[in-house]
């Protein structure tokens, strides 16, 4: 789904109503019915319900909300920050819908709102929509500090007042704060970009047809790819869905191939195989059952030079769909050089991860080339940083452009990891994941996600791009699934796994939402 601008999303508006004859105040009431709807599904036993609405057309869509919620049944008080007479066209067509017109407040009576919002049970935030531009005036930067301070949870419309939507920043000063957001048609950069919220990020169709959602950013929102709900044909074998081998591992690191390899097992694959320094065997054979390894010729440390030499790299090569190499390899020089080796010579779909990718450092870059074999490099910050001889500020300043000019020249699919990870296609495109939370945040989650997208591509060795897209989207779902019986601090690499049954069945799920964050949440 693409990410559009305000500009374009007025577009599209105008584009529906003008081409497709879907009336602006039908979008308006579906768009406040859609949150209405939200709300009484998200929180069933909420009675009283504030309405704040500003003058402009997200006030419109608050006068809906306002409405349907009382047809509900529930207790609503709708508030507007301004005079009647200043609400135009469709907003004042559903102002004056309401069964009563909401109190009307200034400056001088926003202290009033204090006691409303301690005695609601939900607060709905209809101020602004998608053409504010901060900073907020003093009436609504006053309502916003207050609302702010309420402990009722805080449904947006559309996007958080005080919001610029078009912001790709993380922080944003001044605006409203949010327990979810109901946008609608499609995201903009504002909400998928900003940390506004840990909370649900729902979009709503309210009428728009599809083939209208055009934007030029070339960025997309990574919804799950269709793969993730194909069912497997009944007379299934193991051979149809691809062996994975995963090279790693290093003296005190033998927990990161196991658990790669455990994570391609559990999205799928149909064979794994772990091939690491030969005095690490013993420990990563007892991990899983299900496993198979492999002897890699060791030195002190780790993986010897010499251990992708012939005649043992065509055997171990063999029969393989995917390699994932890195988890866990160390830095020493002569397994950076077996790196390098294997890099080179590897002619089947290659996931480069950690060490993997700390291997080429500044140097030998010619070699991470995607043209000859397909070409998956998954950094976080620190790795690309380091690929790039750059600092992890200035990666992080400009992630779009870095993640789609890398992707692009080396003709690889790149994931830069991090606060909404990115999957760059050597074709330009981006996707954003939205899934996953700060209890990803430990050590072994990159390992899962390699393991995870080794998997996929196993499966779907003719999808690389879409194999990446669905491991991505499907390891930040698995993460939110997992915090669901744990917290953020207490969380595992381990329990991520141990959640994707949960995560692959809300896939296969039908919903009148469209979930960008918080799916694991639904009702």
């Amino acid at each position: 789904m693409k990410i559009v601008t305000s500009a374009e999303m007025r577009e599209i508006d105008r584009l529906t109503t003008e081409k497709h004859h879907i009336l602006s105040l039908t979008l308006m009431e579906n768009a406040g019915t859609a949150v209405a709807r939200f709300i009484l599904r998200q929180y069933p036993e909420a009675k009283r319900v504030l309405v704040i609405c500003g003058k402009g057309n997200n006030g419109g869509d608050g006068f809906v909300t306002a409405r349907k919620l009382q047809e509900a049944g529930k207790a609503v008080t709708a508030i507007l920050l301004a005079a009647p007479q200043e609400v135009k066209g469709d907003a004042e067509k559903m102002l004056k819908l309401l069964p009563t017109l909401p109190d009307s407040i200034g400056a001088q009576q926003a202290g009033a709102l204090a006691h409303l919002c301690d005695n609601a049970d939900v607060i709905v935030d209809a101020i602004f929509g998608t053409g504010f531009r901060p900073p907020l005036p003093e009436l609504a930067a006053k309502v916003v500090a207050i609302i702010n301070s309420a402990r009722a949870p805080v449904i947006s419309v559309d996007v958080p007042s005080g919001i610029d939507s078009n912001s790709f920043a993380l922080e944003q000063q001044g605006a409203c704060r949010s327990d979810a957001i109901v946008t609608f048609t499609a995201p903009k950069p504002g909400i998928v970009f900003s940390a506004l919220t840990s909370r649900p990020i729902v979009i709503a169709n309210i009428g728009s047809p599809p083939e209208l959602i055009h934007s030029d950013l070339g960025i997309e929102w990574n919804d799950p790819p269709p793969l993730l709900s194909e069912v497997r044909r009944l007379n299934s074998n193991k051979g149809l869905y691809g062996h994975v081998l995963v090279i790693g591992g290093s003296l005190g690191k033998s927990g990161a191939p196991a658990m790669a390899s455990l994570a391609a097992l559990r999205v799928g694959a149909g064979l794994v195989t772990c091939a690491v320094p030969e005095r690490l065997l013993p420990i990563v054979a007892n991990f899983i059952p299900e496993l198979m390894t492999e002897p890699l010729e060791d030195n002190a440390v780790g993986v010897a030079k010499r251990a992708f030499e012939d005649p043992g790299f065509g055997s171990l090569l063999h029969g393989k769909k995917v390699v994932a190499l890195g988890p866990g390899m160390g830095r020493d020089p002569d397994t950076q050089t077996a790196i390098h080796r294997f890099t080179e010579r590897c002619e089947v779909p290659l996931v480069l991860d950690a060490d993997g990718l700390n291997a080429f450092q500044g140097t030998n870059l010619n070699l991470l080339d995607g043209a000859t074999r397909p070409l998956v490099l998954t950094p976080h910050p620190g790795e690309m940083a380091r690929l790039l001889c750059k600092s992890v500020p200035e990666i992080e300043a400009d992630r779009v452009g870095i993640a789609r000019s890398f992707a692009t020249r080396a003709n690889v699919v790149l994931v830069l990891k991090g606060w909404r990870t990115l999957i760059a296609d050597p074709d330009g495109r981006i996707w954003v994941n939205t899934t996953g939370n700060p209890g990803l945040a430990k050590g072994g989650s990159g390992d899962v996600l390699t393991g995870m997208i080794a998997g996929m591509i196993a499966q779907y060795p003719q999808k690389i791009a879409d194999a990446v897209r669905a491991a991505v989207y499907l390891h930040g779902l698995a993460a939110d699934c997992a915090l669901a019986a744990q917290t953020e601090r207490t969380m595992l690499a381990t329990d991520v796994i141990a959640a994707l049954p949960q995560a692959f069945r809300l896939i296969q799920q039908n919903d009148e939402f469209t979930w960008i964050q918080g799916g694991a949440q639904r009702r």
